[in-house]
């Protein structure tokens, strides 16, 4: 195995470390232990600060623009071949759950991809845009949240404004 590949699987592990310490200090939240989640939230804090060093040293933080183009080619590639695959294998083995949780996520890379598009043709232009994140599903929208969310139903009140 090489460096390379090392810093590759050293940033993937310390990124879902990340996602899932701050899945954790949500649910130490809700069930009232403050601390542990203040705890949690180090934690992936720290984290989140190993995953980029990595791909600092990876050279995989480009300009901008680099930037943009490098997440349009990984949105590209979970809906076109990831999700797609995921979803057909999930089907297969009658598992509802994640063929539910893969589906709405290929949907909402499809719009990521689109806004990243968006973002990069108006490059320099610094108009504003909000975005909004649905908290069940992941939808991206701008402007404002919508009504009804249109992948997976959930109400305006599950939008979350990102500053």
């Amino acid at each position: 195995m090489s460096t390379i590949n090392n810093l590759k699987e050293a940033f993937a592990g310390e990124s879902q470390a990340n996602h899932k310490y701050m899945a954790f200090a949500k649910k130490a939240d809700e069930e009232g232990y403050e601390q542990v989640a203040k705890l949690f939230r180090a934690a992936a804090e720290a984290e989140a600060v190993h995953a980029q060093n990595h791909l600092m040293v990876m050279d995989g933080i480009g300009s901008t623009a680099e930037n943009l183009k490098s997440a349009i080619l990984g949105e590209e590639e979970e809906f076109e071949a990831m999700y797609p695959e995921f979803i057909k294998e999930a089907k297969s083995e009658d598992n509802n759950q994640a063929v539910w949780t893969f589906d709405v996520a290929n949907q909402v890379e499809q719009i990521h991809a689109e806004l990243y598009a968006k973002a990069l043709e108006v490059l320099g232009n610094n108009e504003k845009v909000d975005y909004y994140v649905c908290g069940h599903c992941g939808n991206t929208v701008e402007n404002e949240a919508p009504d009804v969310c249109p992948i997976c139903g959930a109400l305006k009140s599950e939008f979350m404004k990102i500053e």
